[in-house]
């Protein structure tokens, strides 16, 4: 597709959900929230790993697939896989969440399973982080898909030239960068610094705003106080123009993370979402 499609990430859909707050299952049945953005003019979604396993409870991958194919859904996408990097139990943990992703990714055709850093800022063994992420990349191939790293300015790949750093170490081309403008705004990078992405390393792209100045910590601030697109300070006319000057034309992830989104009634919220963001483009 290459024309302004928008995309409502996991947490835009997920109601009275969020993450690192007590349970971050979804209190809403997927295909609620399928059906209610494909309303909203949404043609792509996204879910999480623990909403995925909830669903899976009832519907097969099969079925997902064709809701989401009897919606419009044309872009996909599945996350967010953590401690690809790591050994040990955590890794463990981490490998039964990548096994899970990288088949629905299969099933339903998501082109892309997004996957973070580590949240804390903790040192990192580059040499590792290089080697687990080619490798994790080539099993994204195999699966018919690709990994997208989200830079985080908390984390120990905290903006956009660390996160770039690290894709082009792995050199794998099922390996990238999903560019969420709150995380580019936060860690303090110029919009115009999106240039230095080479195309074949952009992956996802995910619309957002935001107040001047964060309140609480960044984690808090992203996780609770969000504005829908326009509503904020950022400069999104200048990322979205930096964006297109790379060649993205969509789809466009919208993603929503705060307390006045979770207390609207989802078809309020998720038109709002759609329609500020389509402005925006």
């Amino acid at each position: 597709m290459t024309d302004d499609a928008l995309l409502a990430t996991c947490w835009t859909t997920a109601g009275d959900a969020a993450p690192m707050r007590g349970d971050a299952r979804s209190p809403i049945p997927l295909r609620t929230r399928i059906e209610t953005a494909a309303a909203a003019g949404f043609r792509g979604f996204g879910v999480t790993h623990v909403d995925l396993v909830a669903a899976l409870e009832e519907l097969s991958l099969a079925d997902l697939g064709s809701i989401l194919a009897d919606n419009g859904m044309d872009h996909r996408e599945v996350e967010l896989l953590a401690d690809w990097w790591g050994t040990g139990p955590v890794r463990e943990a981490s490998d039964v969440m990548r096994r899970d992703l990288l088949a629905a990714a299969e099933a339903l055709g998501a082109q892309r399973i997004k996957i973070g850093p580590d949240f804390p800022d903790a040192p990192a063994d580059p040499g590792a982080q290089v080697e687990a992420l080619a490798e994790l990349g080539a099993q994204a191939a195999e699966h018919g898909t690709r990994v997208a790293l989200e830079f985080l300015p908390w984390s120990n790949v905290a903006d956009l030239h660390q996160g770039l750093a690290l894709v082009e170490a792995a050199g794998h081309p099922a390996v990238g960068l999903l560019v969420d403008a709150w995380h580019v705004g936060r860690a303090g990078t110029p919009v115009g610094d999106i240039a230095a992405i080479p195309p074949e390393r952009l992956f996802g792209v995910e619309l957002d705003d935001f107040d001047a100045e964060p309140r609480g910590t960044l984690f808090e601030d992203t996780r609770d106080r969000r504005r829908y697109c326009g509503e904020g300070a950022f400069d999104l006319p200048g990322m979205v123009s930096a964006l297109r000057g790379l060649g993205w034309q969509g789809p466009w992830g919208v993603e929503i993370l705060s307390e006045e989104h979770r207390r609207a009634d989802l078809s309020t919220g998720l038109a709002k979402a759609f329609d500020t963001a389509a402005a925006l483009l």
